[in-house]
């Protein structure tokens, strides 16, 4: 098993990306934190876990809150040790031109993308460097290599979170900790779901979307999942400061 006897911390992980990120990594033989705001929705995926033989315990986490953050990485590390960093907790926010969204919409989304971010990587940065090995996955998107019309915001948050993981990859290296990014399309989650159902007609806007992939389709969350699977184990122990593209082919057209 891929990820044997290691510790992986994710964010966000109720549900989504994150959800099946914590499912798999479990599968390949994590001990998993499940960490989200959403309390009732992180237990309800410990419980899945565990019923499927694995090893998951569930931590409350606000990802803007850089106190709580330390805390709660600190004492993982104190427990069991920390190997893997999974920052996938983010936000969107309803199309608009950049000019119409208004300034709390930016920051909020600034807040939780960016420095959710950040402070994961903080907290657990001063660990991994200790100990000479680990790995960090931040979650981008599409919008961090393409600029997405009326998602300025998210494009402006996605954009930062790979570049500041190619500077956390320089930094780290030399610590033996490997940093990246995944980078997917839209992906069927809540969070699209949302989306679409502010463009009106959503079933023809889902139509209209999935028309621009040449794979035809969106992504479900477990082929995200299996990338960022991929970055954290040791199957990618030569691969840094990169920004994994899940996007079936989106970007080539």
């Amino acid at each position: 098993m891929r990820l044997e006897d290691k510790t992986v911390v994710v964010t966000g992980a109720a549900a989504g990306i994150g959800r099946a990120t914590a499912e798999r990594c479990a599968e390949e033989g994590a001990r998993v934190v499940v960490t989200d705001i959403d309390s009732s929705g992180g237990e309800a995926v410990v419980e899945t876990i565990e019923d499927a033989g694995g090893e998951a315990t569930f931590s409350e986490l606000d990802v803007t809150d850089s106190d709580q953050f330390h805390a709660v990485i600190d004492a993982v590390a104190a427990e069991n040790g920390l190997d893997v960093l999974v920052n996938n907790a983010g936000t969107g926010h309803p199309s608009s031109r950049m000019e119409e969204t208004d300034e709390s919409i930016r920051d909020f989304v600034m807040d939780v993308n960016v420095n959710g971010v950040w402070n994961g990587c903080h907290a657990a940065l001063p660990h991994l460097k200790e100990q000479g090995h680990g790995a960090i996955v931040n979650v981008g998107s599409l919008a961090s290599i393409l600029g997405l019309p009326k998602q300025a915001a998210y494009s402006l948050s996605k954009g930062a979170v790979l570049n500041f993981t190619r500077a956390v990859a320089a930094e780290a290296g030399p610590h033996g900790v490997r940093a990246n990014t995944v980078c997917p399309g839209f992906t069927n989650t809540q969070l699209v779901e949302q989306y679409l159902e502010g463009q009106g007609d959503p079933e023809e806007a889902r139509k209209e979307m999935e028309a621009q992939y040449p794979l035809k389709r969106l992504a479900e969350p477990e082929e995200v999942a299996d990338a960022i699977l991929f970055l954290a184990s040791d199957e990618a122990s030569f691969v840094s400061g990169h920004g994994l593209v899940v996007d079936g082919g989106f970007s080539t057209c």
